[in-house]
């Protein structure tokens, strides 16, 4: 398709899809708010395979509750066997598929600009863009029915994003394994190779998320982000230049904070801290 062929599709078809969805409006992730976690869990029959709505409304989810103060985690679970079955490619025609890579990548922007942490369940299969969701998580946790794999190359193309950002976590002989056979992994063989922190039996998962949610919940929240900013904004640099970018915000963000000076107070009088949150 030309570029004019695109531009048309978008003008014709990708009105209603520029517009985030209000998280009240969300059909396909429920969103709930417990004090200071959001957990948003994917609930779309049978198989939670991503269209555009639901792309939307994860995009739109996490974009929400990242900016509200009191929130420090957003745990991503799914409902169901499955966790995600990737994308629903089958009713898109040549021109709508444009839109539907855009809303892709809109919800893959959110969950890598998120400015809260990220927790990620994985108790099911996550294919294809479901497995690239598990990889975009801060922090991991599966359960042994748990399996990862980018099939995409058994269709004739393959996942743009795990092509860049497995790399990166894997290292490159791993990601063109998985990329380039398709195969399925464990749950365990997955935490081995980074993908995943924790790999818990199913009847143990729940006190593990909630064991990982009260560790990072104990901390202050904007320190939590700024601890996140520069973890991520260091990744690809060279040693130095990462050094360098990690002092920058530790200087010019982290000490301006009443927390920072809560926590060495709270040191010095051997107590635990108050945060403020600010």
């Amino acid at each position: 398709m030309t570029l004019e062929g695109r531009a048309a599709a978008v003008e014709v078809l990708g009105t209603l899809a520029l517009v985030p969805p209000k998280l009240e409006e969300f059909q396909f992730v429920k969103v709930k708010v417990e004090g200071e976690i959001a957990r948003l869990t994917l609930d779309r029959p049978d198989h939670n395979l991503l269209n555009e709505r639901m792309l939307a409304e994860l995009a739109a989810g996490i974009s929400t509750l990242g900016e509200r103060n009191e929130i420090k985690l957003i745990i991503l679970d799914s409902a169901g066997k499955t966790f995600c079955g990737g994308i629903e490619i089958g009713e898109y025609t040549q021109r709508r598929v444009f839109q539907l890579l855009d809303a892709f990548h809109g919800a893959f922007a959110a969950m890598l600009d998120a400015s809260k942490p990220v927790l990620v369940v994985v108790n099911g299969p996550a294919f294809g863009g479901g497995a690239e969701l598990a990889a975009l998580g801060d922090l991991v946790i599966a359960t042994p029915k748990a399996r990862f794999a980018q099939p995409e190359i058994k269709l004739g193309v393959f996942p743009p994003l795990a092509a860049a950002v497995l790399p990166y976590l894997i290292g490159p002989k791993h990601a063109l394994e998985l990329v380039l056979t398709g195969e399925t992994m464990s749950a365990e063989r997955a935490r081995e190779l980074g993908m995943v922190n924790w790999v818990v039996p199913e009847d143990e998962l729940k006190k593990k998320v909630d064991e990982v949610a009260a560790k990072v919940t104990a901390q202050s929240a904007p320190v939590l982000t700024m601890a996140k900013k520069a973890i991520q904004a260091s990744l690809g640099l060279p040693l130095r230049d990462g050094v360098r970018n990690s002092m920058k915000v530790f200087l010019n963000e982290l000490a301006e904070l009443e927390d920072s000076q809560e926590g060495l107070r709270a040191l010095v009088e051997k107590r635990a801290p108050k945060w403020k949150n600010r």
